[in-house]
């Protein structure tokens, strides 16, 4: 980033404190919304997908079929990011966050209506991989956008605490999929399988109007119309990534692995690990889950202001450590078969987890020259995103490798720890540099 770059950006003024309140309001209701859409397909993926859509003789196939599934919404992902990071650094923020949640909700609403396996044959997976695409082709332009949105808006001392409110859209998410997926499987008998399933993806649509009609009616960011006026945005941001700073987005992209591939171990894998390899109910891991997001919620506010405090890169560090050291103890938590423990073991697992995942975006922008925010934050996560959306199924085959001792997945999910505070690292390292040449010049 060069120096003129940088006083520009420390030029840009901030909005006041009840527009930033409605702005913040904006990016995080719809970064739930969007979660919401996302994780109810991983939710349901174990649960309903695999024996309606995916149906088998073999138990590990049908599952390892539908997280195949889910995992087609990261491949998807970067695609959304290109077109969206092109949007966004090119015509501003809210046309590309206005056009992203409109587009999810389309598409989970069609998925509440497809026919099942039995219904249509193998139409049914394919509309259903289809539909599961084009949510991640939402998906990859959601995060970036909503991050800026925020952070680009606020003051720099608060920065810390601004990109955790848009981090809370997905423990949002999680709780609001996870609840409606809980109260549609406590109906009596075959009711959740027959059509209750359905319901939570129908309901979408009244959501997503809500987070349309909010993005639609706040202004561009002031950093957005500062480049613009300059005449300094790029024509083809993506390109631009790729050609001038493609070392930091190889930092970034391992910077933010455990935010999705960790993640969607603790809870997509763990779904089926507690319900086909442990033979429990799906209510405890669903009601642990839950609990799990609250405790994010809380965990994510808290680690936002500690940001503040001490910097966004040593926050996303600690958080990565501490994942590191919780990777085997979680799993041996689960394995007790105890309700109490599972519960404990998704609040350590998704609540202190989400240290790192709190500041991670502010550590991202100033990884990324102004003018390529969108692009750079987006591919980022969703090139991330596209490794971490097949994590559910590597953990089952680690799970089989192992003979079914959790030992297996627990070693992938250290791995990834280790490599997102590598990545951590290496960005703070970038950033000090670049803070360093802005001195000398």
């Amino acid at each position: 980033m060069s120096t003129h770059e940088l006083t520009a950006s420390a030029a840009v003024e901030t909005s006041k404190p009840a527009s930033l309140r409605k702005i913040a309001a904006a990016a995080y209701i719809g970064t739930a919304l969007e979660w919401y859409d996302f994780f109810l397909f991983g939710t349901m993926a174990a649960i309903v997908f695999a024996p309606l859509f995916f149906p088998g003789s073999d138990p590990s196939l049908s599952m390892i079929g539908a997280f195949l599934s889910f995992g087609v919404g990261f491949i998807a992902r970067p695609v959304g990011a290109v077109i969206f990071g092109h949007i966004g650094d090119k015509y501003g923020r809210r046309s590309a966050l206005v056009i992203t949640i409109a587009l999810m909700g389309v598409a989970t609403t069609l998925i509440g209506v497809l026919p099942t396996f039995a219904t249509a044959g193998i139409v049914a997976p394919i509309l259903l991989t289809l539909l599961r695409a084009v949510q991640g082709v939402a998906t990859g332009g959601e995060w970036g956008g909503a991050t800026l949105l925020a952070l680009e808006n606020a003051p720099k001392k608060s920065r810390g605490f601004y990109a955790a409110i848009v981090q809370l859209g997905a423990p949002t998410g999680t709780l609001l999929s996870s609840g409606a997926v809980a109260l549609a499987a406590s109906l009596p008998g075959d009711a959740f399988l027959d059509w209750a399933w359905r319901v939570p993806f129908l309901v979408s649509i009244v959501l997503v109007g809500l987070a349309v009609w909010l993005r639609w009616n706040v202004e561009e960011t002031p950093e957005f119309r500062k480049l613009a006026a300059a005449n300094k945005t790029e024509s083809l941001p993506v390109v631009e990534v790729f050609r001038s700073v493609p070392g930091r987005l190889a930092i970034g992209i391992a910077a933010y692995l455990f935010g999705n591939a960790g993640f969607f171990i603790i809870t997509t894998f763990m779904i089926g690990y507690v319900t086909r390899t442990l033979g429990m109910p799906s209510t405890v891991i669903l009601q642990g889950l839950t609990i799990g997001a609250v405790a994010q919620m809380v965990v994510l506010v808290l680690a936002g202001k500690l940001a503040d405090r001490i910097g966004a890169g040593k926050t996303v560090a600690l958080g990565y450590v501490i994942c590191l050291a919780l990777a085997f103890p979680i799993f041996a938590l689960v394995d007790t078969r105890d309700n109490g423990l599972i519960m404990l073991a998704m609040v350590c697992g998704v609540g202190l987890s989400s240290i790192s995942y709190a500041p991670i975006g502010a550590l991202l922008t100033q990884l990324f020259p102004a003018r390529l925010h969108y692009s750079g934050l987006g591919l980022s996560a969703n090139l991330a995103g596209l490794i971490a959306g097949f994590m559910p199924a590597v953990a089952t085959w680690f799970l089989m490798l192992s003979d079914n001792a959790s030992w297996g997945p627990a070693s992938l999910l250290a791995t990834i720890s280790l490599v997102s505070l590598i990545g951590t690292l290496l960005a703070m390292k970038v950033i000090k540099d670049d803070a360093s040449k802005a001195v000398g010049e």
